[in-house]
């Protein structure tokens, strides 16, 4: 048994590489960003090419840092941005567009067409999604109709899809192997989460043909090899996961009814509910966690499409801090939000509005506000939009539960945390592994290979690093009247 397991963390803003021995420590890692494309009004895109030569750098500098060779790499695990779209040449190698990002709205009037003719009931059932842009299927077909050569070379058998996942395995097995697993196929509006196999009838409805579509494995057990040009040793590919199960993975919600949230670009809410999928009533997605020693695990999920992605907006687009890590200092010059809600619709509104036409607003403004209220409100704006989703969770599980496990960049913001365990008035715990996206793939890869025997010897692993007494105070109540009373407003226009 080789000593480590090598993630691949292929995120929306950078791709990622980390190093993980047998008691899951972190051992190094590496990343690199890459560039954001914004076309038009909410298109967003990416270069699949620079996602792949950013992701051979990190691998080939986590492997540095960590001063360990490819042949001690028991096996990968590669974990992706979920819905963003691939669709490339085959036989060159080459995308025939840019990937089209899973925040992206361009096609949100044909899901609204679809919407129109009577097919939300019928989408819902097979694929546990509401019919919204933000998933693949829409964006295939978007991109086949842009020149009449992509449909001809489709319905030649030379074009292939894949989410990120897919697109580097490709690229890391030269070339050989088209794959992805069922939490990711779940996410494009193609695949029958109870059948669990890609719905003819709803890849005729996007006009994909079927051979662009990738062979589904399940998410931990050997798919291929990798081998970079330079390596002399293959080394397995033995775990697959969109970013959000493999976080729910990582942060052991092995039971149904546990839940974790992540708080990256955005939020992700993610609760377990076993083998049998729960249909939502209120507008959350019942989807595919896992694939494992032939049983599948279903989850729901809710989605807010903006989080880490406002702290940005507020280095970036307002420039009133210099970098995401100054906020919570910033959030904390002042003792409340100064009467300022914070609606974070700058990518439309995820679950449970799904309004793809909602756009921000920072509402209350005084001559009093100061950049410290702005900081703050932004903070409760993610906790309460997390809030939202998890107490519309909880009506769909039939479960109330008392705490829950919190990963992503943005968990390290203790006043973040805090706000949260305020406001859903339950325990906030953070693990002492942060990066539960990468270690939950890490942890799949390692059973797929034997690298760990089984789900109980992960259980030791995982620890707690804090955890997040709720508070309960006059200024609870204030945030969440105020969000109630100005959410209303935009979310009834």
């Amino acid at each position: 048994m080789k000593p480590y397991i090598l993630a691949i963390d292929a995120g929306t803003t950078s791709s990622r590489a980390l190093i993980f021995d047998h008691k899951g420590n972190q051992i190094a890692l590496a990343q690199y960003e890459f560039k954001q494309y914004f076309p038009k009004e909410s298109w967003v895109e990416h270069d699949a090419i620079e996602i792949w030569e950013t992701q051979v750098k990190a691998i080939k500098e986590v492997l540095f840092k960590a001063n360990i060779s490819p042949d001690q790499i028991e096996a990968i695990g590669i974990t992706n941005q979920r819905e963003t779209t691939v669709v490339w040449n085959k036989i060159t190698g080459l995308p025939v567009y840019n990937a089209i990002v899973w925040q992206d709205r361009r096609t949100a009037a044909f899901c609204e067409e679809l919407v129109a003719q009577g097919y939300e009931t019928k989408i819902q059932e097979k694929t546990g999604l509401v019919v919204d842009s933000y998933f693949s299927g829409t964006k295939i077909k978007w991109i086949l109709e842009q020149k009449p050569e992509n449909r001809s070379m489709a319905e030649q058998g030379d074009l292939l899809f894949g989410t990120i996942d897919t697109w580097l395995i490709w690229n890391l097995t030269q070339r050989q192997t088209h794959v992805t697993d069922p939490s990711n196929a779940s996410r494009t509006l193609l695949y029958n989460i109870h059948d669990l196999k890609w719905d003819q009838e709803l890849v005729d409805l996007m006009t994909v043909p079927t051979s662009m579509l990738p062979e589904v494995k399940p998410s931990s057990g050997i798919v291929g090899y990798a081998q970079l040009a330079e390596w002399n040793y293959n080394i397995p590919i033995s775990g697959i996961a969109g970013d959000q199960q493999a976080a729910l993975f990582g942060q052991i919600c092995f039971d149904a009814g546990e839940v974790k949230n992540t708080y990256g670009t955005g939020c992700f809410c993610v609760m377990n509910t076993g083998e049998k999928p729960v249909k939502s009533n209120n507008k959350m997605l019942t989807t595919i966690a896992w694939q494992l020693n032939g049983k599948t695990t279903y989850a729901i999920e809710g989605s807010v499409f903006i989080a880490g992605a406002l702290i940005q907006w507020l280095r970036d687009g307002m420039q009133i801090i210099e970098s995401s890590a100054e906020v919570e200092a910033l959030a904390k010059s002042v003792e409340n939000n100064g009467g300022l809600t914070f609606i974070p619709a700058l990518a439309g509104l995820g679950a449970p509005y799904w309004d793809s036409n909602a756009t921000g607003a920072i509402m209350g403004i005084t001559r009093g506000t100061e950049k410290g209220h702005i900081a703050r409100a932004a903070l409760e704006a993610i906790a309460m939009r997390s809030r939202e989703i998890i107490f519309e969770m909880q009506k769909d599980a039939g479960v109330v539960f008392s705490s829950l496990k919190v990963d992503g960049g943005a968990s390290k913001n203790n006043l973040l945390m805090q706000i949260q365990a305020d406001l859903l008035n339950a325990e906030v715990i953070r693990p002492r592994t942060t990066e539960t996206t990468a270690l939950g793939v890490a942890f799949l890869a390692g059973l797929g290979t034997g690298f760990w025997k089984d789900q109980e010897e992960l259980k030791k692993i995982w620890q707690k690093e804090a955890a997040f007494q709720p508070i309960q105070n006059e200024n609870t109540a204030k945030i969440v009247s105020l969000w109630n009373l100005r959410m209303g407003k935009i979310t009834t226009k």
